[in-house]
């Protein structure tokens, strides 16, 4: 027996023709205030949480010495997530910025100051952008091995687009500030 729409329920697409096509996006997450174990379970459940949006893959945790940051900071907890999503890019980052602010993200004149909770857009599918609001492929990932090394664990193959395979971009990396930390594991539902 085939099944035959409702015509009372009116789907979006159909109202605007609008195809989205489902892209993988890889974001990263990271802690250097607070509980920042909770701060990255908080995240992923929220990222899982997001309409139009599926977890593919969690990757380990790091702990890793601040990169860039004021004297003062402590070391991050950081993790990278794979997502599958139909979401638009700008949408994406609304969710991310949206998730920092619940976990109470401060933004202040310093830069790379001490922060509860980052959720950084890497790569959104092929999509490029250099507006302020929206930069991606994300211009610093490329260089951090808090990033590439979370990354390549759940994506061996992994490309940065228009860079070449991960792998390649981590062993030019410093990875002197890393360590897994075995006991720490970010639950997926």
């Amino acid at each position: 027996m085939t099944e035959t729409p409702n015509p009372h329920i009116v789907d979006t697409d159909t109202l605007t023709g609008e195809m989205r096509p489902i892209r993988r996006a890889v974001l990263a997450l990271g802690s250097n205030l607070g509980d920042r174990m909770a701060s990255l379970q908080g995240a992923v459940e929220a990222i899982a949480d997001t309409p139009d949006v599926w977890v593919t893959a969690v990757s380990p945790v790091y702990e890793t010495e601040p990169v860039d940051c004021p004297p003062e900071a402590d070391a991050f907890l950081n993790a990278v997530v794979l997502i599958d999503t139909t979401l638009a890019a700008t949408r994406l980052m609304d969710r991310a910025l949206a998730i920092e602010d619940a976990y109470a993200r401060e933004r202040g004149d310093v830069p790379n100051a001490p922060r509860t909770l980052d959720v950084d857009l890497v790569v959104v599918g092929d999509r490029r952008s250099d507006e302020p609001f929206l930069r991606l492929p994300h211009p610093r990932a490329a260089e951090r091995a808090f990033v590439l090394r979370p990354w390549l664990d759940v994506e061996p193959d992994a490309d940065f687009p228009g860079l070449g395979p991960v792998a390649d971009l981590l062993e030019r990396t410093d990875q002197s500030g890393m360590k897994l930390r075995d006991d720490l594991v970010l639950e997926t539902q």
